[in-house]
């Protein structure tokens, strides 16, 4: 069952240090607030997406000058996973820039899959629109998560995006959550939004027939020759509502701090982390966009007491 507006909209309206305590609270009661999971993302495949997402560098209805690759191949993958692994990933996710996946390319991804699995990660994978014959193949491959955005209230989406629906999105989310695999979900912000398009999207997200066990937060990184490289950025303290929010919202689900960390103080994190963020991607990249430095990750989770979780990684330096 979904939330009320009422309760949601209440929510963002709180002081801002009573509602971050509050979502604190509700982090404490379910997680352990000094552990994080650390994830990592694999572009299996670059630009040419026929989707017009007005947010994309990698849509083919923009000339924002990226460089178009095809499919990588699977011993690429295994020898960037193994890089990871050694960096204390727990979830592996692979990347493709589809409408969804071409039959050609499908039993590739499932033998990346496999071979992700065969190294000790959870796997998750993000390719587009799935059906159900897909859906299946994926789980029978071992896959843990399928990440798949609604990226915006149903209200705001036709703004952003016209070569699909937001219902089309729904439908890909609920397919994977009938086949048992774990729905990764979340949004964007910073997009050119409204709070009540917000309000609206967290609607939307507890609506879902299968809660998200994970959900990814990013802020809106404005790349050059889009149709939003020059949207108003969002502003910073609104962003930590938004991550109290969503704690608040689904007090069991893993909230990720996603694209757009790059562009974070070390203190803007920290306050993402006490609002219940506990996951975050490494790695210098994230598909097309820079990341942080896996370095300043270290030094951040050291000063702040922070250990990877379900790894035998420690944090000493």
């Amino acid at each position: 069952m979904g939330w009320a507006q009422k309760s949601v909209t209440a929510l963002f309206e709180k002081p801002f240090f009573d509602l971050l305590s509050q979502a604190h609270k509700v982090h404490c009661q379910n997680f352990n607030q000094n552990q994080i999971e650390l994830c990592a993302l694999i572009n299996i495949k670059t630009g040419a997406c026929p989707e017009d997402c007005n947010f994309c560098n990698q849509s083919a209805h923009f000339k924002t000058g990226l460089k178009r690759e095809s499919l990588m191949d699977l011993e690429k993958v295994i020898e960037k996973a193994t890089a990871l692994k050694e960096l204390g990933v727990k979830r592996c996710c692979l990347g493709a820039a589809w409408r969804s996946p071409p039959k050609k390319d499908f039993p590739r991804v499932l033998e990346m899959i496999k071979g992700v699995k065969n190294l000790g990660f959870e796997t998750c994978v993000t390719l587009g629109f799935l059906d159900t014959e897909q859906a299946k193949q994926l789980k029978d491959a071992g896959l843990d998560y399928y990440n798949h955005n609604i990226e915006a209230s149903p209200e705001f989406y036709p703004s952003i995006v016209s070569t699909h629906t937001f219902q089309d999105r729904v439908e890909t989310v609920e397919i994977v959550a009938e086949n048992n695999i774990h729905v990764c979900c979340g949004g964007i912000f910073g997009l050119g939004e409204t709070r009540k398009d917000r309000i609206s999207f967290f609607l939307a997200l507890s609506s879902l027939k299968s809660p998200p066990k994970s959900i990814p937060i990013n802020r809106m990184i404005r790349f050059s020759q889009t149709p939003l490289q020059d949207v108003d950025i969002l502003d910073m303290f609104e962003f930590v509502r938004t991550i109290a929010v969503a704690r608040i919202l689904f007090p069991q689900s893993r909230v990720r701090l996603s694209g757009g960390r790059k562009e974070l103080s070390e203190s803007d994190q920290a306050l993402c982390f006490y609002a219940g963020a506990n996951s975050i991607f490494v790695g210098d990249t994230l598909l097309t966009a820079e990341n942080k430095n896996f370095k300043s990750d270290l030094s951040l989770m050291k000063r702040l007491g922070i250990q990877p979780i379900h790894t035998d990684y420690q944090v000493t330096s």
